[in-house]
């Protein structure tokens, strides 16, 4: 069975996506690590612990690791106005009843993980990729084990941002970190912001659909979204539940949900000005002054290190989810 390990700042979001892998059969979540983002790491972990005893039953939590508690070289950013001061809608929510572990980093975890599975961790990456870098970087030699990287970031292909222009939430919470993971040379699998704007979210008859369900996973994911669905209604004047984590993870468990990705080469943007967090993607069109495909050097890249989603059967993901949670 495939072997994931889910790293989240979790904000209501989050818990979604985490949710959906727990409770999908083809994937065994091996561990939890935490990061700044959303929220501060401390209440990302009490979120994370909840939404996966909520899953899947306090006896069957993956173990759970406390990770980096700021960005690499910026100070802390959060999105508690998106999220709420808890990230998960204010509304009482969060009561674990497990613990993380204690004295190992999530950065170490990680590390132990692949040195223990080489060749088969798959990195489910929805948050501030912090973590992931500081890994990287302590033991490079392991981290090239790594199988593969999903990530909800960037702002895709041709998105716009949602916290700058050109810049999407978890890439400009820790653009230094997000730049070493890009680079490092382990595929990335990229689900960006673009996905999740259009009718891959989740409406008034979609929640009403949920709650009538009756089940408990169903009522935990659309109440602590409240916050987000409220911020939506602010922003573009209609109720909608936006789940970017659980969007880019889709494709992770499911690729019949692909209708279109394109490998690329990136670039991460780190200098501090108007592109800061922005990321670059070239997708191997013909460039005016350039030559063809990737036979050029872009971005100091010759061949593509990363495949962009661009585009999901929006049906099928919100149908398989929905089953999911209300199973």
């Amino acid at each position: 069975m495939r072997k994931i390990i889910i790293d989240t700042d979790t904000g209501s979001d989050d818990a979604v996506a985490i949710m959906m892998c727990l409770r999908d059969p083809s994937v065994e979540v091996v561990a939890l690590t935490t990061v700044s983002g959303n929220v501060p790491v401390e209440q990302a972990t009490l979120n994370c612990l909840m939404s996966a005893e909520i899953a899947v039953g306090a006896e069957n939590v993956p173990p759970a690791y406390v990770g980096a508690d700021r960005p690499l070289m910026r100070d802390r950013v959060h999105a508690r106005n998106v999220h709420g001061d808890d990230g998960m809608s204010d509304c009482g929510l969060i009561h674990p009843s497990v613990s993380p572990q204690e004295g190992i980093h999530a950065c170490d975890a990680i590390i132990e993980y692949v040195r223990k599975y080489p060749d088969e961790i798959e990195l489910a990456v929805i948050g501030p990729v912090t973590n992931v870098a500081l890994a990287m970087m302590k033991e490079p030699d392991v981290m090239k084990h790594v199988k593969c990287i999903w990530t909800m970031g960037t702002t895709g292909l041709h998105g716009r941002g949602n916290t700058t222009p050109v810049s999407e939430f978890n890439v400009y919470a820790d653009p230094e970190a997000y730049r070493i993971m890009m680079d490092f040379g382990v595929h990335v699998y990229v689900g960006g912001y673009d996905l999740c704007t259009s009718e891959a979210a989740w409406f008034d008859e979609d929640t009403e659909r949920l709650l009538a369900s009756g089940k408990e996973a169903a009522a935990y994911a659309v109440r602590c979204n409240e916050k987000l669905a409220q911020f939506c209604l602010g922003i573009g004047g209609e109720r909608r539940i936006d789940l970017p984590d659980a969007v880019s993870l889709a494709p992770m468990l499911w690729e019949d949900v692909i209708v279109s990705s394109s490998p690329c080469v990136s670039h991460v943007c780190t200098e501090h000005n108007e592109t800061y967090g922005q990321v670059i993607f070239y997708d191997g069109g013909i460039l005016a002054g350039m030559g063809p495909g990737f036979d050029g050097d872009y971005y100091g890249k010759s061949k593509p290190n990363c495949t962009v989603i661009t585009q999901v059967d929006n049906g099928m993901y919100k149908q398989r989810l929905e089953k999911l949670l209300t199973e």
